[in-house]
């Protein structure tokens, strides 16, 4: 073991030879490698865990550098993770990055996860924070959630020693809140939360202090204010894997999700119908010819709206209300409907003329 590079924390009475030890032989996954992921992993990577893993199929933006900081302008449109790992190696050589180029879903996510010990939340989408939850249950490994609002963040421990989950806090699977792309976000902020996260997986991995376990830490970037909530486990929101697999493929994307290319293929077509379920206040405005507009909580009331045989293809902000749409469209006999992958985001980034002129 390298003892001069860990030599301030090694003689901290609360680490010594024995913590530096534990922190070597610790495997922690990192999902995504946006601003709260290249927060964490720097730390962690610094700090000695053995073996980090970080997963995301997404490359570098310009719009990224505001925030992710370890990433240079002459890295635009390369691999956030192979450059992620790079910069993780080179702070660190002594320990193993596993770089993985993919998209976390439920085909990969127990296998992968079943190879580490920690699992951190670095991603801006609920969809996926519930899978990370169900995957980790099926699993039983921890994870160490974050999420960024504005100037507000958030920070907890989920599923550590048979604890609370994250579906205990959050148990509404429907709701959809904004991300840093929709809302805006100071690279401060991601900073400050990413560090919390890192600070609650090493505490894990050393046995030292009190964890955010069944507690959630509100930190406030414009007056610092900082609260904890305490919250309980709710009667058992335990999963297996066989519960796991029939949650994940009764929702089979290739049967209730359409491309939001595919989907403005389909635009003029006289039996489509594009339905977006957002509230009217919601940005950006997409104008579609065949086009309806019916916030989700009314749905279920203002069916009569609708042709049955018509194909509907439904849309919200980034495609979790429009999935729920759909259930309720299925189950009142729209057998004709999807959801549009990535929402109205998806469909505002498309230029439709180049669209048109394919068809």
């Amino acid at each position: 073991m390298e003892t001069a590079r860990y030599n301030r924390q090694i003689i901290l009475s609360e680490v010594g030879i024995d913590g530096q030890q534990k922190l070597q032989q610790a495997k922690v996954l990192i999902i995504g490698a946006g601003g709260l992921g290249v927060a964490v992993l720097p730390y962690l990577a610094a700090a000695g865990i053995g073996e980090i893993g970080i997963i995301d199929d997404d490359r570098i933006e310009v719009t990224n550098l505001q925030r992710q900081v370890i990433y240079k302008s002459s890295s635009v449109g390369k691999s956030k993770v192979l450059e992620a790992k790079a910069m993780a190696l080179e702070l660190n050589p002594s320990i193993k990055i596993n770089a993985i180029t993919k998209k976390l879903d439920s085909k990969n996510a127990i296998l992968l996860f079943e190879q580490y010990d920690i699992i951190v939340d670095a991603t801006d989408n609920l969809d996926t924070k519930y899978l990370i939850n169900d995957a980790c249950g099926v699993t039983n490994k921890p994870f160490v959630y974050g999420s960024i609002y504005k100037f507000e963040g958030q920070v907890s421990v989920f599923n550590y020693e048979n604890g609370p989950t994250y579906r205990c806090l959050f148990p509404d699977e429907s709701n959809e809140v904004k991300n840093c792309n929709d809302a805006g976000v100071m690279g401060i902020s991601v900073g400050i939360i990413g560090m919390f996260q890192a600070n609650e997986v090493l505490k894990m991995v050393l046995g030292i202090g009190d964890l955010l376990s069944g507690k959630l830490l509100v930190y406030n970037m414009l007056n610092n204010e900082q609260q904890k909530f305490e919250f309980s486990k709710k009667a058992p929101h335990t999963i297996d894997l066989l519960a796991f697999e029939n949650k994940y493929s009764s929702v089979e994307t290739a049967t209730i999700e359409i491309s939001a290319a595919l989907a403005l293929e389909q635009m003029h077509h006289p039996e489509v119908l594009f339905l977006d379920v957002r509230n009217a206040d919601e940005y950006p405005k997409i104008t579609i010819k065949n086009g309806i507009q019916i916030p989700l909580d009314h749905l279920e009331s203002e069916l009569h709206q609708l042709e049955p045989n018509a194909t509907l293809l439904v849309f919200c902000q980034s495609g979790i209300r429009s999935k729920k749409a759909v259930e309720i469209l299925i189950n009142n006999n729209f057998a004709n409907a999807k959801s549009i992958a990535g929402g109205a985001k998806a469909l505002d980034k498309i230029d439709v003329y180049k669209v048109l002129e394919t068809l």
